[in-house]
């Protein structure tokens, strides 16, 4: 009989929260430089956040009897379901989602501003970003885990930026 090596067969732990799941695996499956993953993670983020924010949002009158036009555009939309997605996950991550996504939003207004004067339009910067962010993150998670399904490298988009967030607040110790 040939002497077969035995496959130790490796047990997920059970965790009560779905994003400890998550968490878990990203834990296991992205060992390499956070440093990357994150600049990674923010870029693509950052810059779907800003493409969206550009879609051209319709002009409605009762927005505009109430001087409220200027802040409502597809971005808040955008950045309500993300919100909500992350509260449904983890509730203290998401609040600091939202502080990161509120300073998110105030540098795609400043780069609204540059294209007002005759800048770059900011399409364009966006549109770079989400690239060289896209590009770094496929290549640095190729490089780090090349037989894996598709499917964790779009969790990473999803849940990256919360579970960057929880790597800080595991640093200072604070429950999420």
């Amino acid at each position: 009989m040939a002497n077969k090596k035995a496959n130790p067969k490796v047990t997920t732990p059970k965790f009560d929260r779905p994003v400890d799941t998550y968490f878990y695996e990203m834990d296991k499956a992205l060992q390499g430089n956070k440093n990357v993953y994150a600049l990674g993670v923010f870029l693509t983020f950052f810059s779907v956040m800003g493409l969206i924010w550009m879609i051209p949002f319709p002009q409605l009158a009762f927005l505009e009897r109430m001087e409220a036009q200027t802040f409502l555009n597809w971005g808040s939309f955008f950045i309500a379901i993300v919100i909500y997605i992350y509260l449904k996950l983890a509730a203290t991550l998401s609040y600091a989602m939202l502080f990161t996504i509120g300073g998110m939003s105030y540098l795609i207004v400043q780069l609204e501003y540059v294209e007002r004067d005759h800048g770059l339009p900011a399409w364009m910067v966006f549109a770079a970003l989400a690239l060289i962010g896209l590009v770094l993150l496929y290549l640095h998670y190729q490089k780090e885990q090349p037989s894996t399904k598709p499917v964790s490298f779009l969790r990473l988009l999803t849940v990256g930026p919360i579970w960057l967030w929880s790597k800080v607040f595991q640093k200072l110790g604070w429950r999420y």
